[in-house]
């Protein structure tokens, strides 16, 4: 098959396709942004138990490109990475959700941990710490971490939470604040800016390092390990930030949800 690349612009090439849906320019698009799709599973991987393949991951997320070449409107002024990104962790998320993956005991446990810290926060009026969390529980500190470790695959899964669903693509998810804290679509309806401005609020009253850590891995784009040398700890330490990061914001959030639906 030719390169239409060599031939035209990107931008020329979606104008086309949006017009014809020419399979050829399709094909090219699939072929352009087929190691975006391996990208983003392999963000995604992290933190994964090893009964989920990074293969599957990638299986699931083509479905999640051919999808975004399909609906992306070149007129909206988006780049289409910025779009397919979203799209490909969709696909990928949604499959993992459908599936099951996650045992039953881990689900349990984080149900735990998630009630523990939403009440144990709103009685304290402020971030609980590891042994305060640990204390309620009834489990040691070293035992309350080891549970973040278990957890940590559950929490990348609820990060991609829908917060609000309008209109086909009109969603807000606690990832995409974090990827995107100052950028509100213009054109968004009221409802969505208010979700987006509670979600970033709640990310801004986090500790600082667990704040740092969720900016850096999901805007700044950097591995668990690269975070690690940032703040001078271990990745092992990175990932119960993360879990704990997530659990935050998911207690502080429940309550609001619940006010605005």
């Amino acid at each position: 098959m030719e390169n239409l690349l060599e031939q035209y612009t990107e931008e020329e090439l979606w104008k086309q396709y949006k017009d014809s849906r020419d399979p050829s320019i399709r094909d090219t698009f699939i072929k352009q942004y087929a190691p975006l799709v391996r990208y983003v599973a392999g963000k995604v991987s992290v933190g994964m138990p090893h009964n989920v393949e990074f293969d599957d991951l990638v299986g699931y997320g083509v479905f999640g490109l051919f999808d975004a070449i399909d609906k992306f409107d070149p007129e909206k002024h988006v780049k289409f990475k910025t779009y397919a990104v979203t799209r490909i962790r969709g696909a990928i998320f949604d499959e993992l959700r459908s599936i099951d993956w996650v045992p039953r005991s881990v689900r349990q446990k984080t149900r735990e941990l998630e009630d523990t810290v939403q009440h144990l926060e709103a009685s304290l009026g402020r971030s609980a710490s590891d042994a305060e969390i640990a204390n309620k529980m009834g489990i040691s500190v070293n035992d309350f971490q080891k549970v973040l470790l278990k957890i940590s695959g559950t929490s990348i899964l609820s990060l991609n939470d829908v917060w609000y669903t309008g209109e086909e693509n009109d969603k807000v998810s606690i990832v995409d604040s974090i990827e995107s804290p100052t950028s509100l679509n213009p054109d968004t309806i009221v409802e969505k800016d208010e979700i987006k401005r509670v979600i970033v609020e709640a990310i801004q009253s986090l500790p600082e390092k667990e704040k740092k850590v969720l900016v850096l891995y999901y805007y700044e784009d950097l591995t668990l390990k690269e975070i690690g040398k940032v703040l001078e700890v271990t990745e092992s330490r990175v990932s119960q930030l993360h879990t704990k990061a997530i659990m935050r914001l998911r207690s502080k959030l429940t309550n609001i949800k619940k006010g605005i639906f």
